[in-house]
């Protein structure tokens, strides 16, 4: 598609947003065109809020199924569409409800943290759910006594242990993409790249490790802590080791600096599954709507209610 071809395309899906009363959202990991028509742009749970508070009556979630079933649990009064049904999860898929159920019963009186990457069952079925930014907060804010069964995400699970000093119980799921970024990519860029800072996700199987230099120029963040960290920093060049999809949004709020992928492959194909065409048609067919059960959407939003109370 030319940019000729591209911009026209942007500007017809803008029109039929004003014409079907929607709001457009993208997930930092959707491809630069699809994130460029989006009305908002940021991460999971930062997306499901701004669909919480705006006044449209329709949401085009562009991003994975599990994040479009947040925006319904929290938003269950708005109709939310997914562009493409593909758009599937490898962590969320790692556990389902039944799972969980079964884990919970090796270790009762456990507390269930969840990640906000979760299916809705899941979420009905945990205490507290969690983001990447406030994990941390999340589980400093569980007494010490309590024993904490933390999913999906291991690599997590782990640099949150490192971090809070807490011993938890944690389920082996990852993500195929941040489980691909390895402690030897952070090694040779470290050695490589003496003038850069290191922003890490720690979904990242290399996140413990990169912990493990213990200078200033390795940062865990999520991936909104990475774009107001690399906007306030002073430092010109950074090394990004998430989904690549966040180079173009860093790129686009923080003009002037230099980002550079980890690793180039580091890239989801799931969120690759929705292009303008499909933000198009789900605005004019009204397709696909996702809807998650009120009695259960009470459930899973408890868990996020417990999270948002923490602060």
């Amino acid at each position: 598609m030319t940019a000729t071809e591209t911009h026209a395309l942007q500007d017809e899906i803008r029109a039929l947003a004003r014409e079907r009363d929607a709001v457009i959202l993208a997930h930092n990991y959707q491809v630069p065109e699809v994130q460029d028509v989006a009305d908002y742009v940021g991460d999971s749970l930062g997306l499901s809020r701004q669909a919480a508070a705006t006044e449209a009556g329709t949401i085009v979630f562009c991003g994975v199924h599990f994040m479009a079933e947040t925006a319904a649990i929290l938003s269950p009064e708005k109709t939310v569409l997914l562009p493409d049904l593909r758009a599937g999860c490898s962590l969320a898929a790692s556990i389902d409800a039944g799972q969980l159920r079964a884990w919970k019963a090796e270790h009762p009186g456990a507390i269930v943290v969840s990640y906000v990457n979760t299916t809705a069952e899941v979420k009905a079925e945990s205490d507290y759910c969690c983001t990447s930014g406030n994990a941390r907060a999340v589980i400093e804010a569980i007494p010490v006594e309590r024993e904490i069964l933390f999913l999906p995400d291991m690599y997590l699970g782990l640099w949150l242990e490192r971090v809070t000093g807490r011993k938890l119980t944690i389920w082996l799921g990852e993500c195929h993409v941040h489980a691909g970024i390895r402690p030897a990519d952070i090694e040779r860029w470290h050695r490589d790249a003496p003038d850069a800072e290191l922003l890490v996700h720690p979904e990242c199987g290399c996140a413990s490790q990169a912990m493990a230099f213990g200078d200033e120029r390795t940062k865990i963040l999520s991936t909104e802590g990475m774009v107001d960290f690399a906007r306030r920093s002073p430092k010109e060049r950074f090394l990004v080791a998430t989904e690549t999809g966040i180079l173009h949004r860093l790129e686009q709020e923080v003009p002037g600096k230099r980002f550079e992928p980890v690793r180039e492959d580091a890239v989801c194909r799931f969120m690759k599954t929705i292009t303008l065409e499909k933000v198009r048609d789900a605005l004019r067919h009204r397709q696909f709507e996702i809807t998650v059960e009120p009695g259960l959407a009470a459930r899973a939003r408890a868990a996020i209610d417990r999270m948002v109370a923490i602060g």
